[in-house]
């Protein structure tokens, strides 16, 4: 089995942001030359997410507006005692997940017709990365 390690990086300009990174994880399985495998995209950090849905505006709005409703911002969080602002991202973190498993078939991503795979930011404007593996033959 072969392994490939390549990490994406980002500084998004908002707080809250949600990052199309599918052709990032067909760029590291190219790079990689896995025919048969697995592609992991992990989120290296607490307060962001990786997940696979629909690339349509609107359901990213409606995302973004249940993961409010879910994990409000609120200033009476216990996390902010140590200084922090951001218990809302750490528990969206959680709703969402840090990481998703993407099957490789035949050199290709095998995901569904309208499937893509995202990076969630939840407490950004500072430098934050996500680990990609690619695993396989």
């Amino acid at each position: 089995m072969k392994a490939y390690t390549q990490y994406l990086w980002f500084n998004t300009k908002k707080k809250r942001e949600f990052i199309n990174i599918t052709s990032e994880l067909e760029k590291a399985l190219a790079a990689a030359k896995i025919r048969e495998g697995l592609v992991l995209a992990s989120a290296m950090h607490i307060t962001a997410g990786v997940y696979i849905n629909d690339a349509e505006d609107g359901l990213i709005a409606d995302i973004e507006e249940w993961l409010e409703k879910l994990a409000p911002f609120r200033a009476d969080y216990r996390h902010h005692r140590t200084g922090e602002s951001n218990g809302d991202a750490h528990l969206k973190n959680l709703l969402i997940g840090h990481q998703v498993l993407v099957p490789v078939t035949e050199g290709r991503l095998d995901l569904g017709p309208w499937q893509q795979v995202y990076y969630a930011e939840f407490d950004g404007q500072r430098r934050k990365r996500v680990v990609l593996k690619v695993m396989g033959e």
